[in-house]
C-alpha cells in the first residue's frame, strides 16, 4: 500500500485552505442554528451523558418529535468547540476545514489502492474542490459527514490489511475495522455502509473472484461435484464476522431510536406522502438528479424542500427518460465490473460501491428521509465519482 508523501499532503492542505478559507467568516446558518445555537448539549453545565441520550439536535431520543439522528461523537466535537470559544463561529468552521483536509488525505491513500499515483492525486484534488461539498464543509452541521468519512475510510484501509500470507486471516485489522465502523456510525448513520464496501472488496478484489466464477462454483457445489475450496471458506468466515458485527450495530441502533422512525411532513419530503405511482416515480427520478449534481454541480441549493423538484406524477412525464437512462448506464457499469477480470473492472467496481452503498440510506427507496435532496449526503458518494473520473481520464490519455 503506497503511502502519502509530505509533498502530496501539503498540496492537498493548500488546495483545501484556498477553497474554503472564506468559510471561516460565515457564521451560523440554517441547520447550524438548531444544532449549535439552540442545542443545550454543548453547554458545560449539561451532563456529558446527555449527549448519548439525545439526538443530533439535543432532543431526547425517547420523544416522538426527535429526529432520531444519533450522532453523539459529532456533538461532542461541537461541545469541545464551545468549551474553547463558546459561540465564536470561526473555530467551528476552522475545525470543519481541518477535517475536510484530513478526509482528502486519507482518501488519497485509498485511491492509491486502485489507481496509479498521478491519477490518485487527481482524484483526491477533484474531491477536495468539488462544489458539491460546499454544504458539508461550510455548514457546521456538515461535520457529521466529515467525521464519519474519516473513520469510514480508516475502517476500509484497516480491512485491506486483513489478508495475510497464503490467504490466511489476520484478525487484528478486522477487529480494528469493526471498532472504526462503530465510531463512524456514532458520527453519522451512513458510516455503517463501509461494511458492504469491505465485503465487495474481499470477494472481488482481495480474492479476485468474478461473477461468472462465483456462479460456476455455486452450481458445481449444488450438483455435488466439488467441495467448497478452502480459500472460499476463509472468505465466508470473514464475511460472516463482518455481517454479524453489522447486525449487532443495527440492533443497537434500533434500540437507541426505540424502534421508531422519525416523522416527516409534506414540507420536508412531499413525495413520501404522495400516492402511487407519483411516490415511486419521484423517488427513482431523484437518483439521476443526485448523479447530475455530482457531474454538473452548477445549480446547487441550500434547501431542497417542497416544490424545488416537482413530483413525477405520470409515466408520460419526460423526466422518466432521465431515470431510465441512469439505470441503464449504472447497470452497464455493474455488469462490466462484475463480469470481467482486470484492474480496470476492479477500479470501476470499487468506485460504484463508494457511490451507491453510502447513498442508499438517503435514497428514499427503502424508507423516507426528511429531505428531497441534501447535497451534504453526497460527500462520500462523490469519492467514487472522483475515482471514476480519474480512471476514465487515465484510460483516455493512454488511448491517445
Amino acid at each position: 500500500m503506497a503511502d502519502v508523501s509530505l509533498k502530496e499532503a501539503a498540496l492537498i492542505v493548500g488546495v483545501v485552505a484556498a477553497c474554503y478559507w472564506n468559510s471561516l467568516f460565515c457564521g451560523f446558518v440554517f441547520d447550524d442554528v438548531s444544532a449549535i445555537l439552540d442545542n443545550k448539549d454543548l453547554h458545560p453545565s449539561t451532563p456529558l451523558k446527555n449527549l448519548f441520550q439525545n439526538d443530533f439536535w439535543g432532543t431526547p431520543m425517547s420523544e416522538e418529535r426527535s429526529h432520531k439522528s444519533y450522532r453523539p461523537l459529532t456533538v461532542l466535537t461541537f461541545r469541545l468547540n464551545y468549551l474553547f470559544s463558546e459561540l465564536n463561529a470561526v473555530s467551528y468552521h476552522l475545525l470543519n476545514l481541518v477535517f475536510h483536509a484530513v478526509v482528502c488525505i486519507v482518501f488519497l491513500k485509498v485511491c492509491k489502492l486502485f489507481l496509479d499515483n498521478r491519477s490518485s492525486v487527481i482524484a483526491s484534488l477533484l474531491f477536495a474542490v468539488h462544489p458539491i461539498h460546499t454544504e458539508a464543509v461550510t455548514g457546521v452541521v456538515g461535520r457529521a459527514e466529515l467525521l464519519s468519512s474519516i473513520f469510514f475510510l480508516a475502517a476500509f484501509l484497516s480491512y485491506t490489511k486483513s489478508k495475510g500470507p497464503d490467504n490466511t486471516i489476520v484478525w487484528t485489522p478486522i477487529a480494528v475495522t469493526v471498532c472504526l465502523v462503530a465510531v463512524a456510525t456514532l458520527c453519522k448513520e451512513q458510516g455503517i455502509t463501509v461494511v458492504g464496501i469491505c465485503c465487495v472488496y474481499e470477494v472481488f478484489i482481495a480474492q479476485g473472484y468474478t461473477l461468472p466464477t462465483l456462479l460456476d462454483a455455486a452450481m458445481q457445489i449444488l450438483r455435488g461435484k466439488c467441495n467448497i475450496p478452502y480459500s472460499m471458506l476463509q472468505t465466508l468466515l470473514k464475511l460472516i464476522v463482518l455481517m454479524f458485527s453489522t447486525l449487532l450495530l443495527v440492533v443497537v441502533r434500533v434500540q437507541v431510536i426505540q424502534s421508531q422512525l422519525p416523522v416527516f411532513t409534506r414540507f420536508d419530503n412531499p413525495a413520501a406522502v404522495s400516492p402511487p405511482p407519483a411516490r415511486q416515480l419521484t423517488f427513482n427520478y431523484l437518483l439521476p438528479v443526485n448523479a447530475w449534481l455530482l457531474l454538473n454541480p452548477s445549480e446547487l441549493c441550500c434547501d431542497w424542500t417542497m416544490g424545488t423538484i416537482p413530483l413525477v406524477e405520470s409515466f408520460l412525464d419526460i423526466r422518466n427518460i432521465a431515470t431510465i437512462t441512469f439505470f441503464c448506464f449504472l447497470g452497464s457499469l455493474i455488469v462490466f465490473s462484475l463480469r470481467y477480470p482486470g484492474d480496470s473492472s476492479k477500479t470501476v467496481l470499487m468506485a460504484l460501491c463508494l457511490i451507491v452503498l453510502p447513498f442508499i440510506p438517503a435514497s428514499n427507496l427503502f424508507f423516507p428521509v426528511g429531505f428531497v435532496v441534501a447535497e451534504r449526503v453526497l460527500y462520500v458518494p462523490s469519492m467514487g465519482f472522483c475515482i471514476l473520473v480519474a480512471h476514465g481520464w487515465k484510460r483516455l490519455s493512454n488511448k491517445r
